[in-house]
């Protein structure tokens, strides 16, 4: 017997699919539009080619992605394409739209593993010189680029933390990541310097533009909630935006040629843990992954470089090996 949930449209159920995940999945309204692109995509792919989207088989989801790849589409678009369309048919099917999965069974499209980059050691000494630490601004950037490297993390986290979520006794921060997941951060002696300085000379600065009272300086737990830690020059909170722009700025500055953006720095601090001899676990936990296999992949970059040094390092010992004879045959000519 037909049941009032065989009535609707695809597109009907796609917006209730969009309406649970914002509610009760936690996504950002990025990642719905995303879902949004993706799905009504296949939908109107099937509209265009007279097929009903509630009645689809796997062959023609096939023919449908071979399509993609045939316009150009990277593989890695192909990949989330395929999961985010086949996420929304397990919808269906548990809501009684279809009677299974109909896509149950289609594999995702091998994705080429592309190593993420890290940032050589004196560059990155450079773009942490870069700021001017006679501005509060510069003592800001200072503390915010040593924070992104030292504690790993995420643009997103960084410009979310409150003055509550850090403890500088401890060189630790509470951080709300990715899926309303909470973890600990430890960042090292630099970070917590030029946290120091910013909190006693930079941010009163900046928060005088605002005219709002100043946070307390003190721990987790300790009142700084709802207070912003990196302040822009109005005395309100920092963008995300604002801090790719920052650091570009800077690494110009400092004669910097390569494409720095916040997201190498967590790279390069990840590589940096595991070159020494951090375990992944403890790697991965100072992440906020919630896959091991997510954080695996910087072991390949750890031993990628160590390959690179290798061959450099045996490079020189050949170029000495022969050096030896030249000089002889010099000396005896």
């Amino acid at each position: 017997m037909p049941t009032a949930a065989h009535h609707k449209s695809a597109e009907a159920f796609l917006e209730a699919y969009l309406r649970e995940l914002s509610a009760v999945g936690g996504r950002s309204p990025y990642t719905i539009r995303n879902y949004r692109t993706d799905i009504g995509s296949f939908l109107a792919w099937c509209a265009d080619h007279d097929l009903e989207p509630l009645r689809t088989t796997r062959q023609v989801f096939r023919e449908y992605l071979t399509e993609l790849k045939d316009s150009g589409m990277v593989a890695a678009s192909i990949t989330r394409r395929t999961s985010t369309v086949h996420g929304f048919y397990k919808y269906l099917h548990r809501e009684g739209a279809t009677e299974r999965d109909l896509l149950y069974g289609v594999a995702l499209p091998k994705r080429p593993k592309r190593l993420p980059k890290v940032l050589d050691p004196a560059l990155l000494d450079a773009l942490l010189a870069a700021p001017d630490p006679s501005t509060p601004q510069g003592l800001r950037d200072r503390a915010m680029f040593e924070l992104l490297y030292g504690g790993g993390l995420r643009i997103s986290e960084l410009v979310s933390l409150d003055m509550g979520q850090v403890s500088l006794a401890d060189g630790a921060a509470i951080i709300h990541g990715k899926g309303s997941k909470e973890r600990l951060v430890l960042f090292g002696e630099p970070a917590m310097r030029a946290l120091e300085t910013y909190l006693e000379s930079g941010r009163p600065a900046l928060r005088e533009k605002s005219g709002a009272p100043l946070a307390r300086r003190s721990g987790r737990g300790a009142g700084g909630e709802g207070h912003p830690l990196f302040l822009n020059r109005f005395g309100g909170r920092l963008t995300a935006r604002s801090v790719q722009t920052l650091i570009k700025r800077h690494a110009v500055a400092a004669g910097i040629a390569v494409d720095i953006h916040p997201h190498l720095l967590r790279h390069s601090f990840a590589t940096a843990l595991l070159r020494s001899g951090y375990d992944i676990r403890t790697v991965q936990d100072l992440l906020g992954h919630s896959s091991a296999n997510t954080t695996q992949i910087y072991t390949h970059v750890s031993q990628a470089r160590q390959a690179q040094v290798s061959a450099a390092a045996w490079e020189k010992v050949a170029e000495q090996a022969l050096e030896g004879p030249r000089r002889k045959r010099s000396r005896s000519a």
